[in-house]
C-alpha cells in the first residue's frame, strides 16, 4: 500500500505562478519569508506527513480510538507522533510570535496543513480545533487567559476543542441550553451536556482547553444570549503547573462512519458542582466570538476536502499503474497493460487531478488575501482584502468538501471491486471525506451565509469586485487566443458565459433577498456550485 507523498512540486508552481509569493513577502512582518525558506519548509513538512503521519493512517482507521470509563485512549503510535508534531514546532508555524508562534504566512502554512490531511485527517484534526481555540482567545480572551493558556496550546503542549452543539440544537445553536452561573470571583460554573466535540478527550497531552457555549442567568433568548468561556480539563495553578481536575467528563465517544483515528467526544460539564470557566470578552457575545474560530475552521475544513483528494488521487494513480489488466484500445496488440492506459482510467485520473489543483489554487488565493487583510498598511486595502476572504470562505469550504467527496468516489471506481475492499484503502478517503461537508456548517449552511450575509448584506458589492476581475482575465484569454489561434479563445468564450450567469444570479440574489428570502434561498447551493467558476480565472486580484 503506497504511502502519501506531498505534492511539493504542484504546490511550488502554486507559490510562483498562481499566488506569487513574493508579493505576500512585501507585507510587515513577512520579509523573513524567502522562496528558499518556503521551499524548505514544504520539504521537512512533507517528511513529516509522508514518514510519520500517513504509516499511521490505517492504524487510526482500524484501531480507531478506544473509552475506557471517562478516559480516551488514541491508536497505536499517535503519542509519539504528537510529540514529534510538537517537538518540530509545527503547531505553531502560523501563531502570532508574542505568544510563541513563528508567525509565517497564512498562504505557506494553508499548503503545510494540506499536507497533514492528505496524510492522516483524523490526526491533523486535533491540531486544526486547537489553532481555533488561539485565535479566539487572541482576539477576544483578556490578558490572564492569554498568559494562562496561549503559550503552551501555542507549542501545542495544550490542545483545545470546540463545544457547540447539543443533542437538541444541532446546527441550531440558538438551542443551546448548558448554563454558566457567575460566582462572584470572575468564575463561572458550567453545567450542561455538548456532543460531536472532537478532540474533546484523548491522551495525546497532558491537559485540553475546551472553549464552551452557554448561557448565563437573565440571558437573552436565541442567539444574542450565548457566552463563551474557556474550561480547562485541570484547572490551572498560579505557578502555571496543573492543578485539580475540573468537573468535565468524557461520557463516550461515537462510532463513526470515518475519521475513526478522531476520537469525538459527548461532555458533560458540572455532574458535581460544576465545572469552573472563565468568560471570554463581553456575556452575550459568545457566538459572535465562536464564530472567529467557526470561520478559520471553515477554511481548514476546506483544506481537509483538497487533501482528501490529493491522497486518493495519489492512491487511485499508483493503482492504475499496477493493475494490469485488458488489452490497449485501438491496437492488434494482445499483451496485457496496466489499467492506466485504458482512457476512461485516464479521464478519471485527470478529473481527479485538475480539480484538486483547481481547489488548491483557490485555497491559496485566500490564503493570500488572509495575510494582507491582517497585515497590510493601508486600513482600504485590508478591509477590501478581508470582504474577499469573507466572500470565498463558504466556497473553499463548500467546494472543496463537496469534490473531496466526488474524487474519493472516483479513485474507489479506478479501483474496480478492488476499492470496494477495504485493505486498498481506497474506501477509506470516501469515509472519511464525507463529515467534511457537515462540519462546521453543512454546504446549505454555508451556501446561506454566502447569499445572505456575504452578498445581500452589501447589496453585491464584494461579489461584484470579484466579478470585475473575472472580466479581466476573461479579456486577456481572449486577446492571448486570438494572438495565437489557441484554445484559450475558447476558454475564454466559456469563461464569459459563466460570468454572465453568475452575474445574472446575484442581480437575482440581491433583488429578491428581502421580498422572498425563500425563493432566492432554493437556489443557494447551485449559486455557490457556479461561483466556483472563480477557480477558472484564479489569480492574485490585489497588489500589496
Amino acid at each position: 500500500m503506497s504511502e502519501y507523498i506531498a505534492p511539493i512540486r504542484d504546490m511550488q508552481f502554486v507559490l510562483h505562478e498562481l499566488v506569487p509569493l513574493e508579493q505576500v513577502t512585501r507585507l510587515p512582518g513577512c520579509e523573513e519569508m524567502t522562496s528558499d525558506l518556503a521551499e524548505a519548509v514544504l520539504e521537512e513538512a512533507g517528511k513529516l506527513a509522508g514518514g510519520v503521519l500517513s504509516p499511521l493512517n490505517v492504524t487510526g482507521d482500524r484501531e480507531g480510538a478506544r473509552w475506557d470509563n471517562g478516559q480516551v485512549f488514541t491508536a497505536s503510535g499517535w503519542r509519539a507522533a504528537y510529540q514529534q508534531f510538537v517537538d518540530g514546532g509545527w503547531n505553531a508555524l502560523s501563531c502570532a510570535p508574542e505568544h510563541g508562534g513563528q508567525g509565517l504566512p497564512r498562504l505557506v502554512s494553508a499548503l503545510v496543513e494540506e499536507m497533514w490531511n492528505g496524510a492522516n485527517l483524523s490526526f491533523a484534526l486535533c491540531p486544526m480545533l486547537t489553532r481555533g481555540a488561539i485565535e479566539s482567545i487572541e482576539l477576544c480572551g483578556s490578558d490572564s487567559l492569554k498568559k494562562t493558556y496561549l503559550p503552551k496550546m501555542v507549542t501545542g503542549e495544550w490542545t483545545g476543542s470546540m463545544n457547540l452543539t447539543e443533542p437538541q440544537a444541532g446546527s441550531d445553536l440558538a438551542a443551546v441550553r448548558t448554563r454558566a452561573e457567575p460566582q462572584g470571583d470572575g468564575t463561572y460554573r458550567i453545567k450542561g451536556q455538548k456532543i460531536f466535540i472532537t478532540y474533546g478527550e484523548h491522551d495525546l497531552t497532558e491537559n485540553i482547553v475546551h472553549l464552551v457555549l452557554a448561557r448565563t442567568p437573565g440571558a437573552p433568548e436565541g442567539v444574542k444570549g450565548i457566552s463563551l468561556f474557556v474550561v480547562p480539563k485541570f484547572l490551572v495553578n498560579p505557578d502555571e503547573s496543573l492543578g485539580a481536575r475540573n468537573d468535565v467528563r468524557c461520557v463516550s465517544i461515537e462510532h463513526k462512519l470515518g475519521i475513526h483515528g478522531s476520537p469525538t467526544a459527548v461532555l458533560a460539564f458540572g455532574d458535581g458542582e460544576g465545572a469552573i470557566g472563565w468568560l471570554v470578552g463581553e456575556e452575550n457575545r459568545g457566538l459572535e466570538y465562536m464564530f472567529i474560530m467557526m470561520n478559520a475552521a471553515r477554511f481548514s475544513v476546506g483544506l481537509e476536502g483538497i487533501g482528501l483528494s490529493e491522497r486518493a488521487y495519489q492512491r487511485a494513480l499508483a493503482y492504475a499503474k499496477g493493475r494490469v489488466q485488458g488489452t490497449a484500445i485501438g491496437t492488434k496488440n494482445r499483451d496485457k497493460v496496466a489499467i492506466i492506459r485504458h482512457p476512461d482510467v485516464r479521464r478519471m485520473l485527470m478529473l481527479m487531478k485538475s480539480r484538486t489543483e483547481s481547489m488548491r489554487a483557490l485555497a491559496c488565493l485566500v490564503a493570500a488575501a488572509m495575510d494582507t487583510a491582517s497585515r497590510h498598511p493601508d486600513t482600504e486595502r485590508r478591509a477590501q482584502s478581508q470582504a474577499f476572504v469573507d466572500l470565498m470562505i463558504p466556497v473553499v469550504k463548500g467546494w472543496s468538501t463537496e469534490s473531496s467527496i466526488e474524487i474519493a468516489s472516483l479513485g474507489v471506481q479506478i479501483h474496480g471491486g478492488m476499492g470496494f475492499i477495504e485493505e486498498t484503502g481506497a474506501a477509506q478517503y470516501l469515509r472519511d471525506a464525507r463529515i467534511t461537508t457537515i462540519y462546521e456548517g453543512t454546504t446549505g449552511v454555508q451556501a446561506a451565509d454566502l447569499i445572505g450575509r456575504k452578498i445581500a448584506r452589501d447589496q453585491g458589492q464584494a461579489v461584484l469586485w470579484v466579478i470585475e476581475h473575472m472580466r479581466d482575465v476573461e479579456r486577456l484569454l481572449a486577446r492571448t487566443g486570438l494572438e495565437q489561434a489557441d484554445d484559450l479563445a475558447v476558454i475564454s468564450k466559456a469563461l464569459g458565459a459563466g460570468i454572465t450567469a453568475l452575474e445574472q444570479a446575484v442581480a437575482f440574489i440581491v433583488s429578491g433577498y428581502g421580498c422572498d428570502v425563500q425563493k432566492v434561498s432554493v437556489g443557494a447551493v447551485p449559486f455557490l456550485e457556479l461561483l466556483e467558476s472563480w477557480r477558472v480565472a484564479g489569480r492574485w486580484p490585489t497588489q500589496p
